[in-house]
């Protein structure tokens, strides 16, 4: 089941998932959460973003911990897909190696066969 929030579908029961509540740390940028590119979606556990070293669209999880259960993590990839679909419009792959902040987990859309977003035009509307 889906509901609405904040203008957008998410699964029914994000809310009752299992979260730990690690303290965030003062040196991470993903628990910095600063607002440099556009922002998709937030609500207590995670927000979507568009990356703004990769120019595609990350979920990142609100927790500072680099393992979100099994049930988190699908969550969280299907709120990014939705995104994608519904703001970009292109096929892509969903990349959860996380290379410069491996301490807090994220996951970017990634073009299919490509890595970096540049010179692809979101959806306008």
């Amino acid at each position: 089941m889906w509901r609405k929030c904040a203008g957008r579908s998410t699964p029914d029961g994000l809310g009752e998932l299992h979260m730990p509540n690690p303290k965030p740390d003062p040196d991470c940028e993903l628990c910095q959460a600063q607002r440099i590119t556009e922002w998709f979606y937030e609500d207590d556990t995670c927000w979507v973003a568009e990356c703004e070293a990769c120019d595609v669209p990350m979920v990142v999880w609100k927790q500072h911990d680099p393992n979100p259960t099994d049930e988190v993590r699908v969550v969280l990839e299907a709120l990014l897909s939705e995104v994608v679909v519904e703001h970009y419009g292109f096929e892509f792959w969903v990349d959860a190696k996380m290379r410069s902040i491996p301490t807090h987990w994220h996951a970017h859309a990634r073009p299919r066969g490509s890595f970096y977003g540049t010179g692809r035009s979101r959806r306008l509307g």
